[in-house]
């Protein structure tokens, strides 16, 4: 979403000619329920290859952006016909599309935080079945009494040696 800057003057003139409400926000013609010249819609749906290589400042920017558009669309069908219903779905969409990239980094970091802890949160426990997650441990399956050790020990496998005539 890209805003054009305009001096004071100019806006304010702008909104006396066309009798429209002032926000801080978005401006929104009330009289005419279009958006105003000063707005200019970004363009396209949101490629998520793309939003791999930002960082998280620039997709919490570009979300509030998306979110501000989407309400743009809202005000605009309310006040006109469907025809930004398209838009709207595209939008909506996109918003999805850097929440789950956001989330998905989140959870690589946590992931990477983890990793040698000896507990990890549950949801970032791998899922399995119930079966697999309350067998024995690779290390508990190895472990062996000390009286087992002895008797290997003191009472090997026997080798039996077969005479051929």
């Amino acid at each position: 979403m890209v805003m054009y800057s305009y001096d004071r003057q100019t806006v304010l003139a702008f909104h006396l000619t066309h009798q429209t409400k002032i926000s801080s926000q978005h401006l929104v013609d009330t009289t005419s329920h279009t958006t105003s010249k000063l707005f200019k819609m970004s363009s396209g749906k949101v490629k998520a290859g793309a939003l791999w290589g930002k960082n998280k400042d620039d997709l919490t920017k570009q979300l509030a952006e998306l979110k501000t558009e989407l309400g743009q669309l809202r005000i605009q069908k309310v006040a006109s016909s469907g025809s930004k219903l398209n838009r709207i779905h595209d939008i909506r969409k996109s918003i999805a599309r850097v929440l789950t990239v956001i989330n998905a980094k989140q959870r690589a970091q946590l992931r990477l935080f983890y990793k040698n802890k000896k507990y990890a949160p549950l949801d970032l426990r791998p899922k399995q079945t119930r079966a697999i997650r309350r067998r024995l441990s690779p290390e508990e399956k190895s472990r062996v009494l000390e009286k087992t050790k002895k008797r290997t020990v003191h009472f090997p496998q026997r080798k039996f040696a077969i005479k051929v005539r």
